[in-house]
Order: structure tokens, then C-alpha cells, then sequence
């Protein structure tokens, strides 16, 4: 959009003069003179690639590598790098839907508590009624779509920004979580399902891993970019990408022109709830018990991902590739710190500045990509 408005607002040389040339003068009547029009200037390869909403976070993932490649020796192994690639895509995969839904204007406070609450669904409905392992993941699924619709649907009724929508919801569901795991289970945390049917085929889709040159990989590295694919396309190929687009920038001009704006916008937070599905049955099935506090918090991470991943605040920018380095940075300052032997306690620290960092490399860039 931003290279859009920057081609199209040049001006023809004949509008922004003071006075046009006589009729019969050579630049007027020429009948073979080429005639230049701002709509048809074609910028320079280097500038486009400044106009993508994702450049300002690779830059500061190169910088983020180069850092801790040459203060911390044991960042350069193939191992850390396979550690820095898991934290990246349980953070990654929430953060995609959480990036489009910014980009369609809107916000997600409940994300974090979200993911818990599909983990324990699905662990407290196979326990309880001792029912095989995919029918509590698939409860827990429409569980999960079910939270992000009624998101959405508050929102169009109700006409309240989201970030209060979804902060009763975040609330809600951190009480319920606590609530309903203490009555069952008479504790904080779930019962253990590794010995019910179907535990073994589940967690071969959600957490195995295999190995890449003597290395073992998390299979969520492969659903992370699986995902980000299918987001590209969703946005740049689909006419759904372009009512993401048009409803975050402006939701009155893109329900003008048609633009099913309710439908976009209860199917983004769907979105939500999917990715909250699964990063919840990856929890579950790689410690085989969920703990009913966890999650609180992590709604902003993902935010912070995105953010630093190029997506606007204010919608109607970004991109699907930009939260995936975001949650790349994520992934080696996590780690990072921790080879390096520095203090653990650094890390919000350090994710704090990176988030401001990136903010400001954001701004310069679309200001750098617009300028004439």
C-alpha cells in the first residue's frame, strides 16, 4: 500500500506548473514527444525493497545474529541454532494470525491465555472421560474457533475497541482456567495422558522432531514455515489478503466498495483461535500435562513479534514474512542470552530496546520508501 500511495501521488509536470506550454509549441504539440505521468514512474529495485513492510526486522535480525555469533562461541553450533529455531516457531505460530489481525486493524489481549485454555481442554475432556486423545484435540479445536468467534462478534456488536473486548475475554478465560482445573483435577495442573489412546499418533503431528545432519529439529519449525507460506498467499494472492488490507485501513471506504467487513474481521480472530489450538496441542503433547497459570503475558509477545515484523499498529500494513523474523529475533535473544552466560533477567530488557529499535528502524524505512 505504501508503494502504491508513494507512485501514485506524483503529480503530471502540466498540473504542478503555474502555466502550461503555448498550444503550438514543440513540448505540446509533438506528436512522437513521450509524456511523463507520476502514475507510470517506476522506482529504483533498492527503493521497493525499502517499501517492504519486513526489511527494518531483517535488518535487525542480521544484526541480532552477528551480535551473539561474536560474543557468545556456543551460538555458532548447529545445535543452538536448531534451540533458537523451536523457541521461534511456538512463538511464531501464534504470532501470523496475530500479525493479520493487526493488520485488519484489531488487537487480541486473550491470545496468551487462549493457548492454555485449548492445552486443557483437550487434556481435561480425553482424562476425565477416559475418551481417546483426538477427541479431546478436536473439542479443544472448535473450543478455541468458538473463543475467537464470540471475539468478533462482540466486537461488531458492540462497536468497542477490541483491546477491551479481548481483555475481558483474556480475563475470563485466566479465571476459568484456574476455576475448572482445580474442580477437576483438585490441582493446578491436568493429569498426565501419555498412556491414553491416540497420545502417540498426536504427538507425531504436534511435537516430534527428526534429525537434520546428526541434529534434531522440532517438527514445529516445519509447521512454522508451512504456515507462513500459506499466510503469504492468503494476503497477496487471495481476494480475502485484500479485504485484510482494505478493512485495517480504512473499514468505512472498504465497506463502500463491498467489503464484507464483519465477516473479515470474526474470521481473524478465528484465526486467532486456530493458532491457539495448535501451539496449545504442542504444549500438551510435549509435556503430556498443562499447567492452568501459563500463558498469562505471552499476548504481548506475539504483538511484539509482529510489531517488530514491520505490522502497524494502526493496521492496514504489514506482512506475513515480517512476524516470522520477528519471532526469529525472539528465538536468538532468548537464547542468546543464555549462551552468552549473561543474567536471564536481561532478557525482557533486551527484547524492550530490540521492540523500540525496531519501531523507529520501521518508521525511518516507510518514510525513507515514500520520499520522492
Amino acid at each position: 500500500m505504501a508503494m502504491t500511495q508513494a507512485t501514485t501521488s506524483g503529480s503530471t509536470p502540466a498540473a504542478s506548473s503555474p502555466a502550461s506550454p503555448a498550444a503550438g509549441s514543440p513540448a505540446a504539440g509533438a506528436p512522437g514527444a513521450p509524456q511523463k505521468d507520476g502514475r507510470t514512474v517506476r522506482r529504483s529495485l533498492p527503493r521497493r525493497l525499502m517499501a517492504r513492510p519486513e526489511i527494518g526486522a531483517l535488518i535487525a535480525a542480521i544484526g541480532v545474529y552477528a551480535f551473539f555469533f561474536s560474543v557468545a562461541p556456543a551460538f555458532r553450533d548447529a545445535g543452538a541454532l536448531a534451540t533458537v529455531l523451536y523457541q521461534a516457531s511456538v512463538m511464531g505460530i501464534m504470532a501470523l494470525p496475530v500479525a493479520l489481525l493487526m493488520i485488519g486493524g484489531e488487537f487480541d489481549l486473550s491470545a496468551g491465555v487462549a493457548v492454555t485454555a485449548s492445552a486443557l481442554t483437550a487434556s481435561m475432556l480425553s482424562f476425565q472421560l477416559s475418551m481417546n486423545v483426538w477427541t479431546g484435540v478436536v473439542v479443544a479445536l472448535v473450543t478455541s474457533l468458538a473463543i475467537g468467534a464470540f471475539n468478533g462478534y462482540m466486537l461488531i456488536r458492540t462497536g468497542l475497541p477490541s483491546f477491551l473486548i479481548t481483555l475481558g475475554t483474556f480475563l475470563i478465560l485466566q479465571g476459568a482456567n484456574l476455576a475448572v482445573t482445580k474442580i477437576f483435577t483438585g490441582n493446578v495442573a491436568t493429569d498426565s495422558i501419555r498412556d491414553m489412546d491416540g497420545f502417540a499418533q498426536a504427538q507425531r503431528v504436534f511435537a516430534s522432531e527428526f534429525s537434520v545432519a546428526g541434529v534434531q529439529v522440532k517438527v514445529t519449525v516445519v509447521w512454522w514455515l508451512l504456515f507462513a507460506a500459506a499466510a503469504t498467499w492468503l494476503l497477496l494472492r487471495t481476494r480475502f489478503g485484500n479485504w485484510i488490507f482494505a478493512v485495517g485501513g480504512n473499514k468505512d471506504s472498504a465497506r463502500a466498495v463491498g467489503v464484507p467487513v464483519n465477516l473479515t474481521k470474526v474470521a481473524l480472530f478465528m484465526g486467532v483461535g486456530a493458532g491457539a489450538w495448535f501451539v496449545g496441542m504442542h504444549l500438551l503433547f510435549s509435556f503430556n500435562t498443562v499447567q492452568s497459570g501459563e500463558g498469562v503475558g505471552n499476548e504481548f509477545l506475539y504483538i511484539i513479534a509482529a510489531v517488530i515484523g514491520g505490522c502497524l499498529l494502526t493496521g492496514g500494513y504489514g506482512s506475513a514474512i515480517g512476524p516470522v523474523i520477528g519471532a526469529f529475533i525472539f528465538g536468538m535473544v532468548s537464547q542468546g542470552i543464555v549462551y552468552a552466560n549473561w543474567n536471564p533477567d536481561w532478557f525482557k530488557a533486551f527484547l524492550g530496546v530490540m521492540l523500540l529499535l525496531a519501531a523507529l528502524v520501521n518508521l525511518w524505512v516507510r518514510r525513507t520508501a515514500t520520499r520522492r
